[in-house]
């Protein structure tokens, strides 16, 4: 499996130590088989320990979670917070509210985030946290209660210059401004700890498109550097209606694009004519509906319940649903069909050999730490903001956005061409992002 006797000791340590850790593991396991070219030019990297401490966090906070239902029951929920490393700046990364959450989900998700902030350019580090609490049904007074009890604990553990936690999946405008209003009213400062917040205290504009476009920008990039083409004329999937899908259709399609499919937990839609993204919007940021809503005022669609989007053939296909959720068969059906690249727009969707098999068959893959980096690089320009009490225009912010994206593919392949990998996406990612950190902590001495 490895190569290099330092990464296959650590991740047999780390296997050992942690073996219900799923998620985590394979994270862990994709980043040391594509950091071997470092370790092996670099073999003085085993003396400080280096990866025995990249793949510790510096810190692991659980804590109860205890709020009132509508009903008056009082409902105990689980909450985390895993700051992973803050060589590189404040530990940065979104939390997720949702009955799925657990530690080894958690885990993956900070380990991951520590590599795409340093891909950014940006001075953040990693982290993330979360609940399982589900926001789903409940009202607004319910999870106004719940984001407080959050807030109630987590607030001693994080600061604009310590950690700056985010939304994610659960947690959207609504949860963050929640979230926000609890850590001033405990504190009595108006700072900038939260991002993604309403543009009338400290957001920034862009924020809620930038995960999307930014997927956009990177494949728009990888397209002209390594094929002189275009999304024009391409036909496009995308799985997922969330946030991040809805833009990325939206930009997709600004591009030349056509986007002809989305989905939800229960089946996916085909429109043969192009994603009506407005329809999505009012539908899923609206109206909170399903999906399958879509084809009742769009009869040249099709709902398809309980399968997924990747049997629909396409040119560049998007996933920006949830992990794990383009596999071996899904891969294999893409390549049959004729896809020529696939960027991650959710964090880690493709499972380990579907990578491999993409790869394997030419098909430009575009791993998520690079591809999705958009949304915390625009959280970082949010912070930027907030501390200069200023806000920037659209127009500001996503110019530096395109930028910013567009530098992550160079120095992704400058990584990769400086191994001998050649035009290598996927290990040049990892390999940048985890140079920049090691970088900063062998600076930093041993913690």
């Amino acid at each position: 499996m490895f190569q290099t006797d330092y990464a296959q000791r650590v991740f047999t340590e780390v296997s050992e130590r942690t073996p219900w850790e799923a998620e985590f593991l394979q994270a862990v396991r994709e980043v040391l088989l594509s950091i071997e070219p470092v370790l092996k030019a670099n073999p003085g990297l085993e003396d400080t320990a280096i990866l025995e401490r990249v793949v510790e966090p510096d810190r692991q906070i659980k804590f109860r979670v205890a709020w009132t239902d509508d009903a008056g029951r009082i409902r105990v929920n689980r909450g985390y917070r895993f700051e992973f490393n803050a060589a590189i700046g404040p530990y940065k990364g979104g939390l997720r509210f949702h009955s799925s959450v657990n530690a080894s989900i958690l885990k993956f998700l900070g380990f991951e985030q520590v590599f795409k902030n340093s891909l950014t350019g940006l001075w953040m580090g990693g982290g993330k946290g979360g609940s399982d609490f589900d926001t789903h049904g409940k009202s607004d007074a319910e999870v106004m209660r719940f984001c407080q009890a959050f807030m109630t604990e987590l607030y001693r553990h994080i600061g604009p210059d310590t950690d700056v936690p985010a939304g994610d999946i659960g947690v959207g405008g609504r949860e963050v401004g929640y979230l926000f209003g609890q850590y001033r009213r405990i504190t009595n400062e108006f700072t900038g700890v939260l991002t993604g917040k309403g543009l009338d205290f400290g957001g920034s504009l862009a924020r809620t498109e930038a995960t999307g476009y930014g997927l956009c920008y990177y494949t728009q990039e990888v397209l002209r550097l390594l094929k002189k083409d275009s999304f024009d004329g391409k036909i496009v999937a995308v799985s997922g209606s969330g946030n991040v899908a809805i833009f990325a259709a939206e930009k997709a399609t600004q591009l030349g694009g056509r986007v002809v499919t989305m989905s939800d937990s229960s089946g996916y839609v085909y429109d043969p004519e192009g994603i009506d993204v407005e329809a999505v919007k009012q539908i899923k940021l609206v109206d909170r509906g399903r999906m399958s809503a879509y084809v009742n005022t769009h009869p040249k669609a099709t709902y398809v319940e309980g399968r997924r989007v990747w049997e629909v053939p396409c040119d560049i296909a998007l996933p920006c649903a949830t992990q794990n959720e383009l596999d071996l068969s899904d891969a294999q059906g893409l390549i049959q069909a004729g896809v020529t690249l696939v960027a991650e727009g959710a964090n880690m969707p493709t499972t380990p050999d579907a990578i491999e098999a993409l790869r394997a068959a030419g098909v430009l893959f575009c791993p998520g730490k690079a591809s999705n980096a958009g949304g915390v690089a625009v959280s970082g320009l949010e912070m930027a903001q907030d501390s200069q009490r200023l806000q920037w225009t659209f127009e500001q912010t996503d110019e530096k956005l395109q930028s910013i994206m567009k530098s992550i593919v160079a120095n992704t392949l400058s990584a990769a061409e400086r191994y001998g990998l050649g035009p290598d996406l996927f290990n040049g990612a990892n390999i940048a992002g985890f140079e920049r950190v090691v970088n900063a902590m062998t600076a930093q001495g041993v913690f």
